[in-house]
């Protein structure tokens, strides 16, 4: 039996991964700050993954660890607390792992590491990190990516970097959940841009899916050792027409006509700012900071021809199949 970790387990994106594991036949354990029920089944240990002493206790005994803990946070500020989490959080999981003999390790990185405002067109991972400063949060996921491929062969651990976008799907506490609240408070009326910038997206099983054949794959010497992927549903689609067609399948209104982006971005420049002069507010951005407004008029989709050759990721569950689900859940649970 495989013995597996996954930090930020009670997330979107840990909460489906720590499923994923146990439909594997895993034995699983959970690390999180976070509230939520614990998964049935699965040990959970509340912890900050800051902390060496209990990470050194959860990886002890582990085969794989999956880091998929962090703040996403795109304003401009609360650079120390985004830093010494995403960064210094994995620095430690990364050192507790390597004294408990994990032999593999699993980050869940970000497309964001390549991003410097301008459009990307079909990238890959020949693609160089950005040279730009975009936010703390993009800035110290690539520090810490950095950070995980050196690692690999360390102390007989191999290491892998998957880098998912705009993830979204039935339990997202973020993307989807901005967008409806500003649907239904009528706060979401124009689109940013005039021009159609293309996006990916990925369904949050495509993105289980890729992290567990990912693990499957890593061993020392194997094409996935030391490598980052980009892991999309492989179908881009203007951002906003993705926008319209989760309004249209929730009976939301409709987005009525669009803003220039010079205009948008300096409303969420002052906005950004505002909230910088008050200290700054984790998980609060509604959409509202310079990189999201950057994010949704540009182009910025991926190649995943890597991750199908050397772990043989294909999506299970296409876009508009993808948007159904999401709808029905979301109904299901009165949350449209």
């Amino acid at each position: 039996m495989i013995h597996s970790l996954v930090t930020g387990g009670r997330g979107f994106v840990g909460r489906n991964l720590v499923d994923a594991l146990v439909a594997r036949g895993d034995k699983v354990t959970s690390v999180d700050m976070g509230d939520g029920p614990a998964p049935a089944g699965v040990e959970t240990i509340d912890a900050d993954i800051r902390n060496p002493a209990a990470m050194a206790q959860a990886c002890e005994g582990q085969d794989v660890v999956f880091h998929s803990a962090s703040i996403v946070h795109t304003k401009h500020n609360q650079q120390r607390t985004i830093w010494d989490i995403n960064h210094g959080g994995t620095e430690v999981l990364l050192a507790a792992a390597q004294a408990s003999k994990v032999t593999r390790f699993v980050y869940v990185s970000t497309a964001s590491a390549v991003y410097e405002g301008r459009d990307i067109e079909n990238g890959d991972e020949t693609m160089p990190y950005s040279r730009i400063s975009q936010a703390p949060y993009a800035d110290s996921k690539i520090a810490a990516e950095k950070l995980v491929l050196r690692s690999s062969g360390g102390d007989g651990m191999t290491t892998c970097a998957i880098r998912p976008h705009v993830v979204f799907g039935p339990g997202d506490t973020r993307f989807l959940p901005a967008i409806l609240d500003r649907a239904k408070s009528g706060r979401l009326k124009f689109a940013v841009g005039r021009e159609r910038k293309l996006s990916d997206f990925t369904y949050i099983t495509n993105l289980t899916d890729a992290l567990l054949a990912a693990d499957e794959a890593l061993k020392p010497g194997s094409a996935v050792d030391g490598q980052a992927y980009f892991i999309t549903n492989g179908e881009p689609t203007g951002f906003w027409d993705f926008v319209r067609q989760i309004l249209k399948e929730l009976d939301l209104p409709p987005i009525r006509g669009t803003v220039p982006y010079a205009l948008a971005y300096g409303v969420a420049a002052i906005a950004e700012g505002w909230d910088t002069l008050r200290g700054g507010t984790l998980n609060n951005e509604n959409g509202l900071s310079r990189f999201a407004v950057r994010y949704m008029c540009t182009h910025h989709y991926f190649s995943i021809a890597k991750a199908r050759r050397d772990f043989g990721y294909a999506p299970k569950v296409n876009l508009d199949e993808g948007i159904a689900r999401t709808a029905d859940f979301l109904r299901e649970n009165g949350l449209n």
